[in-house]
């Protein structure tokens, strides 16, 4: 990967806004088109981790929040 993508397991780090906003980046390059097919097959690729991680962020939002719901109606 290169400095401006680093490698797939430093998406786990991210924020849901830190992969949400290099997921619109990558879609723009690959808009763009990427010099080689090395190079748009590694930006699909990193664009699959980042939404993959967007999804984790609002999955577990999803979770809190029925969770918090379920509980204001149980009192």
């Amino acid at each position: 990967m290169t400095a401006s993508h680093p490698g797939p397991a430093d998406v786990a780090t991210l924020s849901f806004e830190q992969a949400r906003d290099e997921l619109v980046r990558v879609v723009a390059e690959l808009e763009q088109g990427a010099p080689t097919l090395e190079e748009s097959l590694a930006l699909w690729e990193r664009g699959e981790a980042l939404a993959a991680r967007c999804e984790e962020w609002l999955l577990g939002a999803k979770r809190r929040l029925d969770a918090a719901r379920a509980g204001v109606t149980e009192e």
